[in-house]
């Protein structure tokens, strides 16, 4: 009979779905943005995987729209893709990071505000889990989504805290990404003089 690895400090396994994720987003942290989506990507699908949801995406929040940013989802089934867009107010995003909706919904079609939302989809939602990418500014970046299609039998309350966790690397990411070098405080005169 073999032991169970013991807890870490913030209470998971090391073979856990959020070290393999936390693993996999610090390790190319000094990385190009081509191996920085690359990775959001891998860990995108593997919470899809991990979780048995249909749908996971990263949204962008920007001049009044919901962006998808990096998008999980089946290959027969692209019903949410990189670059869609559509107004922010309408989304679930919006009304998960203003409290409208929770952040976890074990079956949308039971929960009266995100019942009356269901009809103006195009696409069935089940359970749905949600949690806002904040940055160290304060400003909502957008947020970190999954979706079923059907309500899980036996959804688990626990894969908020890993999308949770995750936001907050991700966060991380986005912080060092926009880290701009500041400008000098003097620039020297250039002058071209003939010969």
């Amino acid at each position: 009979m073999t032991s169970a690895k013991p807890l870490n400090e913030f209470g998971y396994r090391p073979d856990d779905l959020t070290v393999e994720v936390s693993e996999l987003l610090v390790a190319t942290a000094d990385e190009s943005d081509e191996l920085v989506d690359r990775s959001v990507s891998k860990v995108l699908q593997m919470l899809r995987e991990r979780m048995q949801m249909d749908v996971v995406f990263v949204s962008e929040f920007t001049n009044g729209q919901r962006v998808m940013r990096q998008v999980a989802a089946p290959a027969d089934q692209p019903v949410v893709k990189v670059g869609d867009t559509a107004p922010l107010e309408e989304s679930w995003c919006q009304r998960v990071v203003d409290g409208r909706l929770p952040r976890f919904i074990p079956d949308a079609s039971a929960l009266p505000a995100s019942a009356a939302l269901l009809k103006k989809l195009p696409i069935p939602v089940g359970t749905h889990i949600s949690t806002p990418i904040v940055l160290q500014s304060g400003e909502v970046y957008g947020t970190l989504c999954c979706f079923s299609f059907h309500p899980q039998d036996k959804p688990n309350p626990e894969d908020l805290k890993k999308l949770e966790f995750t936001a907050r690397l991700a966060a991380q990411k986005i912080d060092q990404r926009r880290i701009v070098r500041p400008a000098p405080e003097s620039v020297p005169e250039w002058q071209l003089k003939p010969k």
